[in-house]
Parts: structure tokens; sequence; C-alpha cells
């Protein structure tokens, strides 16, 4: 018997250019586990494993998922969680936490017939980690990893300082999820940056750029990467934290710079937390070049992390006019996303979505406005002696 994850007609939405995913159910034990997932057309997948943890990946092309709220956050059987979403243009993909080591036995699509919809069906099978690390060495095909994305358009000769703003999480990776449908971290933030966005192109002083101004995914190196291939002169990654009633309440925001010792055991959570995007989204980038690590002895570093740490003062000088502050709020951890050597880069929590006061600034386009405006501010402030000392402020040149 399958376990209902929620009930949704497929005439419950528009229909769009790509299929849509409109129900999911869940059947079976600790030792074999289906997944199904209705679908408005027949489509090609591909599953792959990762270790540590563990988890499936099912790769499909672009579709619109449809399921109902919060379709994933409970499993059963072999299945712990999962969660689905935009890894690409082009491409989505569904990974599937596993409670232990499993194999793929099945997986297939069903065309539509007998008044049933297409469905994506996937069987897994309880297995032994040398069994599951085996398979994994012999598996021929390679796991589609996300293609660069094509960097913001700037125009190089513009002498204005350039701010690159980071919405955090996107596509597959939703981030912080409020209580009960109360939105995800993805959609609140990319609204601020937006906000913020327009805030700074309105004054007249700065080019703008973001890293993703639609749901798409990014991973945390190309985000730097961004940055740096822009020669941006700053760096404004824009995130929401979650604290767990069992870990206490929490309200308010926070600036962080960057820090390869915590400045304290929640900046550590946090940093951890964020840095795990990559492994939320199903990359395995193990055996990729680590760029990052390699530029983190450049130098020139240490005049940024000084740059860093005037900004993130200015922007709670400012934002404690506009919001509430959390009671510490200036921290430092070792986020992947502030570790460009050369651009000036903070990473701002605007606020907790656990916290029901916090949500509600999240979520209001008042408090968007006036707390970008706030932010908008320290940046002026931050930029006023390096612009008038003729330079980029701390910006690649």
């Amino acid at each position: 018997m399958l376990a209902c994850a929620g009930l949704w007609s497929a005439a419950a939405f528009a229909a769009g250019p790509f299929p849509a995913a409109t129900d999911v159910r869940l059947g079976g034990d600790d030792q074999h586990t289906r997944l199904v997932i209705d679908l408005t057309d027949r489509i090609d997948v591909a599953t792959f494993t990762l270790a540590d943890p563990y988890r499936v990946v099912i790769d499909l092309p672009q579709i619109n998922f449809q399921l109902p709220a919060r379709a994933g956050d409970k499993g059963r059987g072999l299945i712990k969680a999962f969660r689905y979403g935009l890894i690409m243009q082009g491409g989505s993909r569904i990974v599937i936490d596993a409670k232990g080591p499993v194999k793929v036995e099945k997986s297939f699509v069903l065309a539509a017939a007998d008044g049933q919809p297409a469905r994506l069906v996937v069987d897994l099978a309880a297995t032994d980690r040398d069994s599951f690390m085996r398979h994994l060495s012999l598996a021929s095909h390679a796991p589609r990893v996300p293609a660069k994305p094509s960097l913001p358009a700037v125009d190089p000769g513009d002498p204005r300082p350039l701010v690159v703003i980071d919405p955090g999480h996107g596509g597959i990776d939703t981030g912080a999820k409020a209580p009960g449908n109360g939105g995800d971290e993805k959609t609140m933030v990319l609204n601020f940056a937006l906000a913020l966005r327009d805030h700074l192109e309105k004054s007249g002083k700065y080019r703008v750029a973001l890293t993703r101004s639609d749901d798409t995914f990014i991973p945390l190196n190309e985000r730097v990467r961004i940055a740096r291939a822009l020669k941006a002169s700053l760096f404004v990654s824009i995130h929401a934290d979650y604290l767990p009633k069992a870990e206490g309440e929490a309200q308010g925001a926070t600036v962080y710079t960057l820090s390869e010792k915590a400045s304290d055991a929640a900046a550590a959570r946090l940093a951890e937390a964020e840095n795990k995007a990559d492994v939320i989204a199903g990359l395995d980038l193990t055996r990729e070049p680590n760029d990052v690590a390699d530029i983190l002895i450049d130098l020139a570093q240490r005049e940024t992390k000084s740059f860093s740490v005037q900004l993130a003062r200015s922007l709670v000088t400012e934002m404690k006019t506009a919001t509430r502050l959390h009671a510490n709020p200036v921290r430092s951890a070792g986020f992947i996303v502030l570790r460009a050597p050369d651009v000036p880069s903070v990473l701002i929590e605007l606020g907790y979505v656990s916290s029901k006061e916090d949500l509600r600034s999240l979520k209001s386009e008042e408090w968007r406005n006036r707390t970008a405006a706030a932010m908008a501010r320290a940046i002026d402030t931050y930029f006023v002696p390096r612009l008038a000392g003729g330079r980029r402020a701390g910006g690649a040149n």
C-alpha cells in the first residue's frame, strides 16, 4: 500500500512549456521502498548514487514541480527524505537521502494509460556498504554537474564600483523552510536581493550584478568565481537562518565575515550548514580542483578581510535603524562564498524563518524596502573614503 504525500490534480496548474510532476507517493519498508511520481508527460531519467551521506540522485529534463507543499520532508522505509528542483537550465534533479546503503533495483517511466498519468517509478533495496561502494566505483556514468553559469552582463568600461549580490540557495536547494507552509529561504532572499539591487541602481553610484536572478541553483564555488571574474568591488551574500525549537529561540539579523576559526559555536553551525549546498544538490565535487583553497594563501586576503570587517560594521550601524538585529550581530566563520581573496565579502542573515516576528518581516515588502535602503546607505558609507581616494574599494583590478 502506497502512502500518498498529498492529492494534486493535473488540472490544478496552468499548462507550461515543460512537463510537470503533480503528485508523489512512497511505499515499502526498510528492505524495499518504492518512489512514484505522477507526470504530465513521459520523460527520460538517469539515476546514480553518492556516498557519505548515502544519496540516490535522479536526473531529469527540466520539469515543473507542482507537488504538494512540503512533499519530501518526511520519508518512509529506506528513504529519509527527498528534495527536488532545477539544477541547471534544461535539467531538473531529485535527490533522495537514504537511511543507509541502498541499490537502485529499477528506475523507469510509464506512459499514461488507462486513465493513469505518466509515472516515474524508482525501486530501492537495502544493501551493505561494501556492495554499495563497489557499485559506486564500477558505475560507468558520470554525475551531471551544472554547467558554469554565464557571467551577468556588466559594462567593463564603466568606472563605477561593481557590487555583486548573491541570493543564497536556489533551484533544488531551498535553504531553510519556515514552519508549516510559511515559505522557503531561497524565495525570500531572492526577493530581498532584487530590492537591494533596485536601491543601489537607483542611486546611480554603482553597477550591480546578481549571481542568480531566478530560481536557479548555483554551486558555491561558482558564486565566488562570478564575483572574481567580474572584478567586483563588493560581494554581498543574502541568507536567512533557522533554529530548531530544541536549540532555543533567536531573532534578528547578523552580518558575517570570513574566518577559518568561527567566532562562536552558532557561527560554526551556520557555516557548516551553508557550506553543504553542493551536497544538498547531489553534487560530488571531491575531484574538482579546489581553486578557492589554493588562493586563500594570497596575502592580498589580509587587506580584503579588513575591508570586509569595515563593511560589516557599517551594515550593522545602518541596519539597526531599520530592522531587529541579533544580540551578537557581527560574527565570523568559514563560509565558502566569502573566500575570494581580492573581493571584500560579507554574508548577511536577514533573520530567522523559525521566528514568527522575523518571518513576518521577511515576507513584508515594506520591511524589505526599508532594510534594503539601510544596507544601501551602509554601502555608501563604505565607499566614500575609497572613491575619494580614486580606488575601487578593494576590488580586483
